[in-house]
């Protein structure tokens, strides 16, 4: 939970922050000056909002250091009662401080610090209609987003839109439900005429911009991106033409997270826009890796008690403290006898928990979303979960941003809290914040992952500057035995683990395909699922990433290149100091590994092949160290 350090409100102290950091109109209704601009310093993203006299319309561009992050964009939204994107005036302006500390269970670093300026807005139309713009702003990021009183009816839609300099580099994602789109390089105005992914980066003299959502609920729904080729102007539309709503309402932020590339991938801004967790305890969410038998065995060993406990044996011989049982392991509900007391399953699930139990792994299991659909189903299968001692869900095929899906989410959120089950969601949203304020969800799928047989060597490079940015990602790396079907190299394959951020990080292999491999192998056993600290160490999207995420003392690495192989050359900024390196790269007869010792600052150099990549480990060296395992 959120442990508030301070929050400084209107009066005072608020009046101070806003006459050095927020400029505009000091009294409630300004003859001429309609501009209000918010940040936390000189040097960090600017907001600024104007109100068009003649008009009444209201519009949001983005800048740092004076260069150019968003256009001038429209700021509105339409409900049943009112047009609130013209004809609006200004009434006054309430500026806050917000400065908060919490804890997170997954994610790129656990330890968080929200330091936020906010403005809020009010204004009204002529007939009195009433709409609030709150604006906050910090080091990584913009965001805003509505607030209307109740009365205001049915949202019918929002005339909120980015505006990008039409010759700025775009990666974008064609809108599917199920987030399940690769990203493509285009610029802003030649990308083709349809709907994308509201996750999309743009690159600008400003640096690099991701825009997202947070805070989405089934109060709300889901947003898409819409274009038009030849103009740089993204609309948001929604995915219901009507939304419903009773009483007061605040929107779902709309995010723009900015800096530098190192910056962005880094950032947190999704999750500290969002509420603070709703779990007290939370002592139960233990995040962590998985051998995944999908991909390894299909629905044949999904139907298999003996199979499973063969995965299960494998990943207590690893130390892996997880096992998924996917699709096949219970029956159709036509077949069900409800009369028996393990009606849910072919009988045989309580006995492998038991088994995995006793070798100190947990299960989860796979479930779809029509089987938890209604409250009567989830009250039968949720308690059901929790008394055969099962750990977490994997639940599937919402395939939706609907508002009725979203208040579907918010219902299974509350309830596998409750019952302390971890969950994995696939078919589905992106987390957009729900991380941090339901921290049993480890991952979230929202990607075009390990499965597909599509996916480009570009796609998997720009991954770490995209979906991943927003939270945890089910992208179940280790596929090796799937050779051919994936775009990338043996060693790329093994750092995807450390590239990815998981919470639930799914090993997708088969035990001869990690046996086959025992560097990769020896790695994935060294692996955690949680980190200290994240660090772009080198990156271009689409081309090259490079990361290291921190447990402990050890930094581990993971890069994966696109193109032609090359000898590839990566600041180690992982701290002062003299660092054993550990690096499996690929190697003529399979995969190798160097060790060399260097200072923090120097260039680490590793051989990479055509659409490879490298994993690594660096500890603090010592004499007579000889290696970074434990």
């Amino acid at each position: 939970m959120a442990v508030p350090i301070r929050t400084a409100v209107a009066g005072l102290c608020a009046g101070l922050v806003a006459t050095l950091l927020i400029t505009g109109p000091a009294q409630a209704e300004p003859p001429h000056d309609q501009v209000w601009a918010v940040s936390t310093s000189a040097h960090t993203p600017r907001a600024r909002i104007s109100l068009d006299d003649t008009t009444g319309t209201l519009s949001l561009a983005v800048s740092r250091d004076g260069r150019t992050v968003i256009e001038p964009s429209p700021v509105g939204i339409v409900t049943e009662q009112a047009d609130l994107s013209k004809e609006l005036r200004f009434l006054h302006r309430k500026d806050r401080r917000i400065e908060e500390r919490y804890r997170t269970k997954s994610g790129k670093r656990l330890d968080r610090t929200v330091r936020m300026n906010e403005t809020r807005l009010s204004f009204a139309t002529t007939a009195g209609a009433r709409l609030d713009l709150v604006v906050r702003a910090s080091a990584d990021g913009v965001a805003y987003h509505y607030v209307l009183p109740a009365g205001h009816g049915d949202v019918l839609g929002e005339t909120s839109a980015f505006t990008l300099p039409p010759d700025a580099s775009a990666w974008l994602s064609t809108y599917r439900p199920d987030n399940e789109g690769q990203f493509v390089q285009y610029t802003a105005a030649t990308a083709p005429t349809g709907a994308y992914s509201p996750q999309a980066l743009f690159a600008t003299d400003g640096g690099y911009t991701l825009l997202a959502e947070s805070d989405l609920t089934g109060a709300y729904s889901g947003a898409r991106l819409t274009h038009d080729q030849g103009t740089g102007t993204y609309r948001v539309k929604l995915a219901d033409d009507r939304v419903r709503t009773d009483g007061s309402l605040s929107t779902p932020w709309r995010a723009m997270v900015t800096g530098d590339l190192a910056t962005v991938t880094r950032s947190t801004f999704t999750d500290d826009l969002a509420p603070a967790s709703k779990v007290r305890d939370t002592s139960w969410i233990r995040p962590g890796t998985v051998l995944w038998t999908w991909l390894a065995g299909g629905r044949e060993a999904g139907q298999s008690l003996a199979a499973q406990k063969a995965y299960v044996d494998y990943a207590a011989e690893r130390g892996w403290p997880y096992e998924a049982v996917d699709a096949g392991w219970y029956f159709k509900p036509d077949e069900w006898d409800t009369t028996d007391p393990n009606w849910q399953t072919n009988s045989w699930m309580p006995e492998l928990v038991e088994h995995a139990r006793a070798k100190g792994v947990g299960i989860i299991v796979w479930i779809h979303q029509r089987e938890l659909d209604t409250p009567a189903e989830r009250a039968q299968w949720l308690p059901t979960l929790e008394r055969w001692g099962v750990k977490g869900v994997k639940i599937d095929f919402m395939d939706s941003e609907a508002q009725s899906m979203l208040q579907w989410y918010d219902a299974i959120l509350k309830e596998t809290a409750a019952h302390h089950l971890l969950v994995d969601f696939h078919g589905s949203t992106i987390p957009k914040g729900m991380q941090r304020t339901w921290p049993q969800v480890m991952t979230l799928e929202g990607v075009a992952g390990e499965e597909k047989r599509t996916n480009t060597a570009a796609h998997l490079t720009a991954l770490p500057f995209t979906r991943n940015v927003i939270g945890s990602m089910d992208f179940t790396p280790g596929a090796f035995q799937r050779v051919g079907l994936r775009p990338n190299s043996d060693a790329a394959e093994t750092g995807l683990a450390v590239t990815y951020e998981s919470g639930l990080q799914m090993y997708a292999g088969t035990p001869e395909s990690y046996d086959a491999r025992p560097l990769a192998r020896a790695f994935y056993d060294q692996l955690p699922a949680a980190w200290d600290d994240t660090r772009l160490l080198a990156g271009r999207p689409g081309q090259e990433a490079v990361l290291a995420r921190r447990s402990g003392d050890r930094w581990f690495l993971g890069g994966v290149y696109a193109g032609a192989a090359r000898t590839a050359d990566v600041p180690l900024t992982v701290g002062p100091g003299k660092w054993l390196v550990e690096t499996i790269k690929d190697g003529t007869g399979g995969l190798v590994q160097d060790r060399q010792v260097l200072r923090g600052g120097d260039t680490l150099r590793v051989d990479v092949v055509a659409g490879g990549g490298f994993a690594g480990i660096a500890c603090p060296w010592r004499p007579g160290l000889s290696t970074c395992h434990r």
